[in-house]
């Protein structure tokens, strides 16, 4: 056999003739013009699922083997003997309107003017992951060794002297290219149609740039691993965080409501410095766990540099003067200031907090991840400060302030009860999921979560709401009313730690059993969360 008619020559032979741009060290792409960017093409008909592109990438980036830049999701479809396996290489689709850079609290996205690339900045990266959250294609990835969120550039520092990006040059078969695309036109006339592939999120999320070629008269088809439920990160630092800040706005709304009947004239006791504390101290706590959510916690004040377009820049800053500021209210009760500057400046700080807790809520309604895209995120959220209203309680009772004390029980109770029925509503909502709502998959997904792998803590959250928000805080009110001071305060200790449970058990469930949009059949996601 000559050495012309070898394989490898044969191979060579082909990808000249072809213009393939695997296998090269040099691209040939022409220059950007007016409106143009870089995109990735994936040819699915090509594509064998040999995790090549992967390998490629990791070998180059240094990466550890669960920090994946690019990865290849599985599909299958059609019934013996027409069967259809279907794989899907993506990284970062260099979106048009990036999630992760509108999100981003430390400004770490940019996306390249010159090129559309869009390139993540390591040395400014809290690792708040909060990216990881916004990207409906869970493309950026923590990194724990280093402490910050990764992501793929397009080996753009190869692509600016002309050299092949990694997963490309390692493809055997081709399937993925670097091409120049204008923004407008794609997504005028081909997003939505060449834009697309099985089981991928809306395309009017982020609007990415990726180009798919798909196999003609392809089959319902199926994520690879649908049988493969993993419960999503407990996130604890910020199951304690939230209810914590959610209680101290409860507790300064009592307090808020207090001074101005007392500045009224009513014949209600004085709020105190006591009561302040109270209010002050939940979210004194709270505040900086979050930090240790973070992988670099040492730079957790930089979550406030982006607040013109990230909810929780937002949050940061709303909570943290709400914070200052409740702590400042206190020391004035503690001097004995009770005059209308203090009635102001509560209202002041209580506003605050009602946007940071507003804020806290919006973070999570991001299109990325269904089960928390609800109106009901934001209601429970707030609905949380219930147990506020019975710490003010508790020390209103403990003053010797029967009257004060019924006062504030019976709002307690209100928002209990409102609590309840957000809970409610929510519970109705999975019960009744109907099979064509668009996000059924992952909100299926969700629903499993919470009836098989988390039934239990489920239960306890539901009954644990209902005895202490609602049934502890009534007899409460009629012990009070009483005279029975002592035992009321000991079935509103009993309400204060029960709810304190039940609404930490909520925010457990909470993060969970969420499941995001993601790419489907991504048996090797590595530690996406």
């Amino acid at each position: 056999m000559s050495e012309s008619s070898t394989p490898i020559e044969s191979f060579i032979h082909h990808k000249a003739q072809t213009g393939m741009q695997c296998g090269n060290y040099s691209i040939d792409i022409p220059e950007l013009k007016e409106g143009e960017q870089y995109r990735f093409h994936f040819d699915a008909t090509a594509c064998v699922g040999c995790h090549c592109c992967e390998a490629a990438c990791n070998e180059l980036q240094n990466n550890p083997p669960e920090v994946k830049w690019r990865r290849v999701g599985e599909m299958e479809g059609g019934e013996f003997p027409n069967v259809l396996q279907f794989f899907n290489s993506m990284s970062c689709n260099h979106c048009l309107e990036p999630e992760c850079l509108r999100g981003c609290p430390t400004e770490s996205y940019v996306k390249f003017e010159e090129s559309g690339i869009v390139w993540h900045d390591d040395e400014s990266c809290i690792g708040c992951q909060y990216c990881t959250w916004n990207c409906p294609y869970e493309v950026p990835v923590m990194n724990y060794d280093r402490g910050i969120v990764t992501k793929c550039d397009m080996c753009h520092d190869k692509l600016a002297v002309g050299e092949t990006p990694a997963c490309i040059q390692a493809c055997p078969a081709g399937a993925i290219e670097i091409e120049v695309v204008h923004k407008e036109e794609w997504i005028k006339y081909d997003m939505q149609k060449e834009g697309i592939a099985p089981h991928l999120p809306d395309v009017n999320i982020t609007k990415p740039t990726t180009r798919y070629t798909l196999p003609k008269n392809m089959p319902k088809m199926k994520p690879a691993d649908e049988r493969l439920l993993k419960p999503a990160h407990a996130e604890l630092p910020l199951v304690f965080m939230t209810v914590l800040t959610q209680i101290s706005l409860g507790a300064f709304l009592a307090l808020f409501l207090g001074q101005l009947l007392f500045s009224f004239g009513l014949h209600l006791p004085k709020p105190t410095m006591g009561m302040a504390l109270m209010a002050f101290i939940p979210a004194a706590i709270g505040l900086p766990l979050s930090a240790l959510h973070l992988g670099r916690p040492i730079l957790a004040m930089s979550a406030m540099k982006n607040w013109k377009t990230s909810w929780l820049s937002r949050e940061a800053i709303a909570l943290g003067v709400y914070t200052g500021l409740s702590m400042f209210v206190a020391i004035l009760y503690g001097l004995g200031y009770t005059g209308v500057g203090l009635l102001l400046l509560e209202g002041f700080t209580l506003a605050l907090g009602i946007y940071g807790i507003y804020a806290q809520s919006m973070i999570y309604r991001v299109k990325a991840r269904p089960a928390w895209d609800r109106s009901s995120t934001t209601k429970r959220f707030f609905g949380s400060g219930y147990i506020g209203f019975l710490l003010i309680s508790l020390l209103l009772l403990a003053s010797n302030g029967g009257a004060g004390a019924t006062v504030l029980l019976a709002v307690s109770l209100l928002a209990g009860m409102a609590q309840v029925l957000i809970i409610y509503e929510e519970v109705m909502f999975y019960r009744h999921l109907e099979r064509e709502n668009p996000l059924f998959y992952q909100l299926n997904r969700t629903r499993i979560l919470l009836q098989e792998h988390f039934g239990k803590i489920k239960k306890f959250r539901l009954y644990s709401l209902l005895i202490s928000a609602l049934i502890l805080p009534l007899l409460a009110i009629l012990f009070t009313a009483s005279g029975l001071h002592g035992l009321a305060m000991i079935f509103l200790v009993v309400a204060i730690v029960g709810s304190l449970l039940s609404e930490l058990a909520g925010r457990y469930l909470f993060y969970r059993t969420v499941v995001p949009l993601g790419l489907a059949g991504n048996f090797f996601a590595g530690n996406q969360r």
